[in-house]
């Protein structure tokens, strides 16, 4: 892997941290609206899309991977295949792995995000492609992560390079502490509700939380922050992500850098949050929401699928039964979760709660498989979009929320928060 961390032409005014990145990873100086050829660092290439990825770089480029090292695909979008067709895309991209040297990540390692973060090919400073549009996820510990089509991943993985127009920046500053029953997630959709659905449209969300927030809960925020429509979304180091990585001191953002946009977020004034069909913005206090009758419950995805998010639900779900009428779908984001739950018993906790497990991977959050929903259905969901016809028929309901919340409509079969069910710990 390269180092990002060499010498280049010192800014002459104070920079955000995504105009740090990108002059950087491009050796110039650049600053919001100038143009930027940068070095890429990882690309990340889905089952979904992979079939389209080697088209294009085999048919229309002609090219194999520059750096094959920095080229992943993993296989978690529809994994298990549900079908031949899909089947078929899958032993392409493992022959297609296999024949150029690139990384496969197959059925059952996990969510694309998750697993790249567990396996370190995402670290502060860097810039991650993704074929998906939460790569944004990669923000957490402050890498330049975005989406991309195939056209432009593939022209990436072949030169080692791509261009982006250097984004606006949107600041977000955390300040206070979560009461307990409130989360992350709970954090990451109010930010969302202020900033609204194409409030940071082509921007980076530069977010400001000092020591608060795991690794895995700065994960959600950076997740999140495309729905925002942001390009990418990154959090400032620190708690901590200063243990897990080396952090260049030059990645923090400028005092006095510009920002179009800001925003300060009261911790200490949040209710758990839900997002309620069909925007990921039409975000309300959960106590309003209570009593709708629940068919679904669904535990996982790149958003909430880890292990602390899984501990959360067991927290509340221990000793308790799922409703009658209600089916609780739980998806650990990969095979490293999946194996902690079950060493630590929280898998155990929740499959006596009455928990479907599924294989580690992306699980319905799409609608492809392991658990669409019928028409007419409400569903619960840890994921991140509510999209009509998101994860299913296109009139059943989705709601967003986060795990301790899912885990008490599960036993309650109607929105609940986990005081409905369980004393909150002091």
């Amino acid at each position: 892997m390269s180092s990002p961390d060499t010498a280049f032409p010192q800014p002459h005014r104070p920079q955000t941290m995504a105009e740090k990145i990108l002059s950087r990873r491009g050796r110039q100086t650049v600053y919001a609206g100038d143009l930027a050829v940068v070095e890429v660092d990882q690309v990340m290439v889905v089952d979904s899309i992979a079939q389209s990825f080697i088209q294009r770089m085999q048919q229309d480029l002609n090219a194999v991977p520059k750096y094959p090292e920095r080229v992943s695909i993993v296989v978690d979008h529809v994994a298990p295949a549900s079908t031949v067709s899909v089947a078929q895309a899958q032993k392409e991209a493992r022959e297609y792995a296999a024949a150029t040297g690139v990384r496969l990540f197959d059925v059952g390692r996990g969510i694309c995000h998750q697993v790249l973060m567990e396996e370190g090919l995402a670290r502060p400073g860097w810039i991650v492609l993704g074929s998906d549009s939460h790569s944004t996820t990669y923000g957490a510990v402050a890498a330049f992560g975005t989406g991309m089509g195939a056209t432009d991943i593939a022209l990436a993985a072949a030169s080692g390079k791509t261009w982006l127009r250097v984004p606006e920046s949107v600041k977000v500053t955390f300040t206070g502490e979560l009461r307990p029953g409130v989360s992350a997630k709970d954090a990451a959709l109010e930010m969302i509700r202020q900033l609204g659905a194409d409030g940071a449209t082509y921007m980076s969300i530069e977010m400001h939380a000092g020591d608060r927030f795991t690794r895995g809960e700065r994960m959600t925020l950076a997740n999140l922050c495309v729905e925002a429509g942001a390009k990418t979304g990154l959090v400032v180091p620190g708690g901590e992500i200063l243990d897990l990585y080396d952090v260049p001191a030059w990645v923090y953002p400028d005092e006095g850098a510009t920002y179009v946009r800001e925003v300060v977020l009261d911790l200490s004034s949040l209710a758990p949050r839900m997002s309620a069909p069909s925007e990921v913005d039409n975000v309300h206090d959960v106590a309003d929401l209570r009593g709708l009758r629940v068919d679904q419950v669904f535990i996982g995805t790149c958003t909430n699928g880890r292990i602390e998010d899984l501990h959360a639900a067991a927290e509340v779900l221990r000793g308790q039964r799922v409703a009658a009428h209600t089916r609780l779908l739980v998806i650990p984001a990969s095979s490293q979760v999946m194996e902690s739950a079950l060493q630590d018993g929280t898998l155990l906790t929740l499959m006596q709660a009455g928990a479907v497990l599924g294989t580690p991977g992306c699980g319905p959050c799409m609608g492809r498989h392991q658990g669409v929903l019928a028409p007419g259905e409400v569903c619960v969901s840890t994921s991140n979009r509510n999209f009509i016809g998101r994860m299913g028929d296109k009139d059943a309901r989705i709601y967003l929320a986060s795990p301790a919340v899912a885990a008490a409509t599960a036993i309650r079969g109607e929105i609940a928060l986990p005081e409905d069910v369980r004393p909150v710990s002091a």
